[in-house]
């Protein structure tokens, strides 16, 4: 039987597609998968990954809720012109504490993986409110209510760091009992610029790559 009589007799016949292709992305997947079960720097965070605080577990949380990772990506593919643009490729140790993954697919706006120390406070603060007061050609959206909630209402942050211990993450007794107390006088604006000052921090200051 020829390739091409093979391959029209596939097509015709449902089961056999069917099973033809849930056996070719099995083996993809196979493929993908199966070398990295026993590969421990998957698990193992990099030199400076430490666990969320409090504070920037919140903003995290807003983060999501706003709808952040629709337009920004928080991966940086090693490639020439992506490394050259947003700093040192992503690391899978960088991504050990983070439930969900906000990789992102799509890059309306800039990846924000190295975004942690670029710009001050107070720019985030004003570029959150009023994104064309600092960068004039700005497609993104203001989000001034984040300046007037308190970060309180974004919910117990005790509750959550509670929740994510019995999943691994090393929180101790300390930090889930001051959890909450830390979100007091701050508003959502605050711990959403805590968490952007924190992004991509995880590795060792002397790699450049």
């Amino acid at each position: 039987m020829s390739a091409l009589s093979l391959h029209k007799k596939i097509e015709e016949n449902t089961g056999l597609l069917i099973f033809g292709i849930l056996l070719v992305s099995s083996i993809g997947g196979l493929v993908q998968i199966l070398p990295m079960l026993g590969h421990d720097a998957m698990e193992a965070a990099t030199a400076n990954t430490r666990v969320y605080s409090a504070v920037e577990l919140t903003g995290r949380d807003i983060y999501i809720r706003e709808g952040c990772s629709v337009c920004h990506s928080q991966q940086i593919r090693p490639l020439i012109a992506e490394v050259e643009r947003y700093g040192p490729y992503s690391r899978a140790g960088e991504f050990v504490y983070d439930r969900p993954f906000l990789w992102g697919s799509k890059r309306t706006g800039p990846d924000l993986h190295r975004v942690g120390g670029k710009f001050s406070d107070d720019w985030h603060r004003v570029h959150l409110i009023d994104p064309r007061a600092v960068v004039e050609k700005s497609i993104m959206p203001g989000y001034p209510w984040l300046a007037k909630r308190d970060a309180i209402q974004a919910g117990k942050a005790s509750t959550k760091l509670r929740a994510l211990r019995r999943l691994g993450h090393p929180y101790t007794d300390e930090e889930i009992a001051t959890a909450d107390a830390e979100l007091v006088g701050l508003k959502e604006i605050d711990a959403l610029i805590a968490y952007l000052q924190m992004l991509g921090t995880g590795l060792s200051e002397d790699i450049s790559i």
